[in-house]
């Protein structure tokens, strides 16, 4: 018997989230849900207590911040010579500095700048944005899907996403409204669920008066509208469904239904690592730079870190009552820190996925074909071609014509930087014939080569596909969200997004909340209260 459930389950897996939503709106199936954020803490409350950060990515930063707001001292130390962690932008002038690799040095025209990590903020993450809005971070929205952009199969054969997407919810309702009107689904359907579902059928693949898929305007223009009398529109002809499923990259035209791609989306304008400066421009005590950590011993009263100026070879020490890492796992594993055993077994058992970005200069081509920011889907090892959707209409842009993860990013980052290069631009030149030679000054960030970083984000279920964000529920997982004696671990990778920004700060809020209760039922506290 096919239930509600079954038939709602195979709507979504045909026509994505869009089809489903739709379809569950008609039969009256919807709810909401709601999140909160960090409760603060009075302003004296970390009075004659002392905490070293270590890390200044948006864990490090959001904790400080926090902290020193509460009245704690605060010291944060990062090992770069920014701020920012993965929210690193590369403009020029800047180094890219890759283990095992040749640096390279950017090389951009005025105001052209290139997002090596996070690229893009979903409006549901309301941590970020609500910190973007306290620290007069401006942002602007960022143009996440084009649906002028392609996917493009092994074969070559390009398809506007609009035409692919359109089409292909044709067919599928064309098909679903004749089961329907078959009779094939009379053990699932009522004779009022088949009333209300039919008509938005029709209306959501745009069938004919005889529920037959046709073409439609959504599809795009044949014909253009004009300014004469008798100048009409007409839509492209149709492509037919078995032509839509040879394209292997066919699944893309859902990934605007993801919950973290749907619009609106936001960047902050000028650069993603601007939230991050943001941050330190707010501090009292600005960001130690160039700090490597050398060691970190955890005592019963207090800890102490020890670290290298990697500018001058000096080292130094620090004492605090409080540590909060956010060091990434690799790189904390390599760390001489007296850690319990599980802990330190835990860290050193954590395993980061793989991630590469390749980035070209070039002239806005791709306006002239109508792509105003957006992603194009071309698979294999470069997997994209994302388009900037800032500074519209101007001469010269950023082009990433690689963004890649996973297995195919592991296999793409063994080759040399040059041919890395050649492969992204390649996969520009065939989606948009002619203008692979318009792609000039690349840069290339295989983040597993980044110092201090040694990988995007964690895979806590190595082995396993399709378990990047939400659900993770590990045995290191949860250990490392106690602290370590005085040791507090805080980052995106202890979040269920590892991969965003906002799991950094949902983490470090958490960290913050935890170290005042801590505070709190303190015996010295209770008794200063009594």
């Amino acid at each position: 018997m096919i239930t509600r459930r079954k038939l709602l389950g195979r709507i979504g897996m045909m026509g994505g989230v869009g089809a489903a939503y739709g379809a569950m709106q008609a039969l009256g199936l919807m709810s909401t849900a709601h999140a909160e954020g960090l409760t603060p803490l009075p302003k004296d409350f970390g009075a004659g207590t002392s905490v070293v950060v270590l890390g200044a990515g948006i864990s490090g930063m959001v904790a400080a911040y926090e902290l020193e707001q509460a009245g704690f001292d605060v010291t944060v130390l990062e090992a770069r010579d920014r701020v920012g962690g993965r929210a690193w932008t590369v403009r020029d002038g800047d180094k890219i500095e890759m283990i095992g690799e040749a640096d390279q040095t950017a090389s951009y025209s005025d105001g052209i700048y290139f997002n090596a990590g996070p690229a893009r903020i979903p409006s549901h993450h309301q941590g970020y944005l609500g910190y973007a809005k306290k620290l007069g971070v401006p942002m602007e929205v960022e143009v996440n899907s084009s649906r002028s952009a392609f996917i493009q199969g092994k074969s070559g054969d390009r398809l506007q996403m609009r035409q692919a997407s359109n089409d292909l919810r044709g067919h599928i309702a064309e098909l679903l409204a004749k089961a329907i009107n078959q009779g094939s689904l009379d053990q699932a359907l009522t004779a009022e669920d088949k009333a209300k579902l039919l008509p938005f059928l029709n209306l959501y693949g745009d069938l004919d008066p005889n529920g037959a898929y046709t073409g439609s305007l959504r599809a795009g223009f044949k014909t253009l509208p004009g300014a004469d009398i008798g100048a009409f529109d007409s839509p492209n002809a149709p492509m037919d469904l078995k032509h839509l499923l040879a394209n292997e990259q066919l699944p893309m035209t859902l990934f605007e239904d993801n919950i973290y791609m749907q619009a609106t989306m936001f960047q902050p304008v000028g650069g993603m690592d601007q939230l991050p400066v943001g941050f330190e421009r707010a501090l009292r005590k600005k960001v130690v730079r160039n700090a490597d950590v050398q060691k970190i011993r955890n005592g019963a009263s207090g800890v102490e870190v020890m670290w290298r100026d990697r500018k001058s070879g000096a080292t130094s020490a620090i004492k605090a009552d409080y540590v909060i890492c956010t060091i990434p796992f690799p790189v904390l594993a390599k760390i001489d820190a007296n850690f319990s055993k599980p802990v330190a077994q835990a860290i050193a058992g954590v395993v980061y996925d793989h991630s590469n970005k390749v980035a070209f200069e070039s002239p806005r081509f791709w306006e002239k074909e109508q792509i105003y920011g957006g992603i194009s889907f071309v698979g294999g090892e470069t997997s994209l071609i994302w388009y900037p959707s800032a500074k519209l209409h101007s001469d010269r842009g950023m082009l990433l014509a690689c963004y890649s993860s996973g297995e195919v990013a592991a296999k793409f980052e063994q080759r040399p930087l040059a041919e890395q290069i050649a492969m992204s631009r390649a996969a520009v030149e065939r989606l948009h014939p002619g203008h692979g030679a318009d792609l000039v000054n690349p840069l290339v960030v295989n983040w597993h080569k980044i110092p201090y970083s040694l990988g995007p984000w964690p895979n806590w279920y190595a082995g396993v596909s399709g378990r990047q964000e939400g659900h993770i529920d590990t045995e290191p997982f949860r250990l490392l969200h106690k602290p370590d004696g005085r040791v507090y671990f805080a980052s995106a990778a202890l979040s269920q997004t590892p991969g965003w920004q906002e799991g950094g700060i949902q983490s470090a809020q958490g960290v913050v909340s935890a170290l005042a209760a801590r505070m709190a039922a303190a015996p010295s506290r209770k008794a200063a209260r009594g």
